[in-house]
């Protein structure tokens, strides 16, 4: 309730939260949990505004319009409709004002961030304002309802070859910005504890069948559902699988999911330096990494569960604290790579909520070692040494005209070399430095010398005791004696 009180930013991050077991207690779990498909819901009176919006006269559209929602969430809320022929929809239709709520939020987010950054130098290397901008981003993203069409047609197309799960049709005539018209799934999400009591309902083979869906969806199209909780997952007939909300989605590029890859495969042979390695490769060159000592805290980190049965390990768990490990080292882990560990770990959590004994790491560990397999296939080499070949032209054609690029500037007569050495602008800091104290030196010796042969000046004017003049001078050097001495203990 509080949560919901702040509004719909902080209702995304107890999404996230409900996730993670490993962060907060197992009552605090339950309540996120409610977030999923239980968020207050709005009175239709306020919605009817981006419906106006929309089709003008919305009546005019449906034939029936439901005005208690199936399902409220952070961003948007879900009502039943039919449509003027006799289709029975789902119409998702967009908060008011939540666009200005989420910015106002992130401002006040982006402020944490920096005062974190600036007041908690132990922070910098989770990057909490690259943190802030990625949840910014995928936020405006969550609330243009044509990019989340975009991408249920991409879905269609990638797995339109697997009966086994439905993407619902989208209704592109009906769609805008701010609201959503889809094809209405029969089913029961997986987060209503009915889900699971459905006739022909089989968990071993529901579960089987979300793993192949999620991994093909990571390892051949490299474009996978970013937010798979419990109630954007339907369990259909025949144990079927439905997947609905398609705002929030993660791209991987071929580098990082051959990275994945190895990762799995080299943790389930304890190959904990493969491992740093890979984590290195895919972060941003930094020289202060240290990876023999990285991969030895791995080694600590993941062998205590080495040898137990997969079943009982928490998969996810792992590999989020290896993410944090790895940050601690100095390693800024791309985006892609930590969205795809947290969806490991919604995933888990819900294969375990229908199957006890699920075992993750063997699902990932069959799919791995095919895509380790394929590095080696002659079609892919094939295509590697054809893409070195372009490469390669490209190089040599290149070559002479930057070359004659290069010396046409080195040339010019108006052409300088810049020449930036850290030691040099060292020198020349503590050279600036010592040339301040030793002019307040100079000033100071001349003040003491002559406010003490000002003593033999007989006048009637005193000051501490003193003439007049010595007074003052001896007060004024010893002023900046402590202006010097504050400047030197600073430095």
């Amino acid at each position: 309730m509080s949560c919901e009180q702040l509004g719909p930013t902080f209702v995304k991050m107890g999404q996230v939260l409900a996730t993670r077991p490993d962060l907060i207690p197992a009552d605090w779990i339950k309540e996120f949990k409610k977030f999923h498909d239980r968020v207050q819901p709005l009175a239709f009176e306020d919605l009817k505004g981006a419906l106006a919006d929309q089709y003008g006269d919305y009546e005019k559209v449906f034939l029936e319009f439901d005005e208690i929602p199936l399902a409220s969430a952070s961003i948007a809320q879900v009502h039943r409709a039919v449509l003027n022929n006799g289709t029975e929809v789902v119409v998702k239709i967009q908060r008011p004002g939540i666009i200005e709520t989420i910015r106002e939020d992130i401002n006040a987010l982006y402020t944490l961030a920096q005062l974190l950054e600036k007041y908690v130098p132990e922070s910098t290397v989770y990057n909490p304002i690259g943190i802030v901008d990625e949840f910014f981003k995928s936020m405006q993203l969550e609330t243009n309802f044509i990019i989340e069409a975009n991408n249920i047609l991409r879905f269609q197309k990638n797995l339109a070859h697997n009966p086994s799960v439905k993407i619902p049709d989208v209704h592109l005539d009906l769609s805008g910005e701010r609201v959503l018209v889809l094809e209405m799934l029969k089913g029961i999400p997986l987060s209503n504890n009915e889900a699971l009591k459905q006739e022909g309902f089989d968990p071993k083979v529901f579960v089987k069948r979300g793993m192949k869906v999620f991994f093909h969806m990571v390892f051949h199209d490299r474009f996978f559902h970013g937010d798979l909780h419990s109630g954007n997952l339907f369990v259909l007939p025949d144990s079927r699988i439905g997947l609905v909300d398609f705002g929030v989605v993660g791209r991987l590029n071929y580098k990082v999911r051959e990275s994945i890859a190895n990762m799995f495969v080299a943790l389930s042979t304890e190959d904990y330096e493969r491992v740093a390695h890979e984590f290195a490769d895919l972060a941003p060159y930094n020289e202060n990494v240290d990876i023999d000592r990285f991969s030895r805290e791995l080694r600590d980190l993941v062998a205590p569960y080495f040898g137990l049965s997969f079943k009982n390990v928490n998969t996810g768990k792992i590999l989020m604290d290896s993410t944090a490990l790895a940050a601690k080292h100095g390693l800024q882990v791309p985006t892609e790579l930590v969205m795809f560990f947290k969806s490991i770990v919604t995933v888990e959590g819900m294969g375990r909520t229908v199957l006890k004994d699920f075992d993750l790491m063997s699902e990932i560990l069959e799919i791995t070692s095919d895509i380790v397999k394929a590095k080696y296939d002659p079609n892919y080499l094939l295509k590697q040494v054809g893409q070195f070949a372009q490469d390669s032209t490209h190089l040599i054609t290149a070559l002479p005209r930057e070359t004659r690029r290069f010396l046409r500037k080195v040339n010019s007569p108006k052409h300088r070399f810049r020449i930036s050495i850290d030691e040099v602008e060292q020198i020349s800091t503590s050279i600036s430095h010592s040339s301040d104290l030793l002019f307040l030196g100079i000033v100071i010796g001349s003040l003491i010398i002559g406010s003490s042969l000002a003593l033999e000046y007989e006048g009637n004017a005193q000051f501490l005791g003193l003439p007049l003049v010595s007074g003052i001078g001896y007060l004024t050097a010893l002023l900046l004696g402590i202006v010097a001495f504050y400047n030197y203990i600073r430095k």
